[in-house]
């Protein structure tokens, strides 16, 4: 006797019956699509370029010079409350150089954007004073001093920039300028730690 595999109608009905409270599974391909964008870490790139290229703008760094200095000026600024006995040490030159920045070689436009960084990089790691090699620039086009004047125009708009003055001979004279920078928090937290134990002890 050949046995029949064929579903018959009260078979049928009975499956129907047992599957009647079974939940469709979940399409995990939308949930995954949802939770995952392959486009995120170009979406971040492109932000942390535009947040570049606004630098110049959120500091002020005109292009534009109307005022040139003669490439044999003394360039010198301090912010008020500055004490004169600490300029007298900036100028002369007295303090510690932690960073150098050489801007010879560099286009203008390369040169505002090597600044701005090498500024907010110094300041966030605690330096207090950076030497920036600029040049005198006797034979800079359109105008002699032409990177000079721009360094002179730029530092005074940084806000981490306290003080600056050309700098002594022996670190480059009137084409290098030392700058100095204010305290970051972490800076000012590590000094009274320190000023604390000293008294403690």
């Amino acid at each position: 006797m050949t046995q029949s595999n064929s579903f018959q109608p009260d078979d049928l009905a009975a499956f129907f019956a047992e599957m009647s409270d079974v939940a469709p599974l979940p399409e995990p391909d939308k949930v995954a699509i949802k939770q995952h964008d392959p486009f995120a870490q170009a979406k971040q790139l492109k932000r942390d370029a535009l947040e570049k290229e606004s630098s110049p703008l959120k500091y002020g760094l005109s292009l534009e010079i109307s005022q040139p200095i003669d490439p044999y000026d003394v360039i010198s600024y301090k912010q008020d409350g500055i004490q004169e006995g600490v300029f007298k040490n900036l100028r002369l030159g007295k303090y510690p150089i932690e960073t150098r920045l050489n801007l010879t070689q560099m286009s203008i436009e390369q040169a505002r954007d090597a600044l701005i960084e090498s500024i907010e990089t110094s300041f966030n790691h605690g330096v207090r004073v950076m030497l920036i090699q600029h040049g005198i620039g006797l034979k800079s086009k359109p105008i002699p001093a032409k990177l000079k004047s721009y360094i002179n125009l730029w530092l005074p708009t940084l806000p981490q920039v306290i003080a600056f003055h050309s700098a002594h001979k022996s670190h480059g004279g009137l084409a290098s300028t030392y700058v100095m920078m204010k305290k970051n928090p972490q800076q000012k937290l590590i000094n009274r730690e320190k000023h604390a134990k000293r008294f403690s002890s």
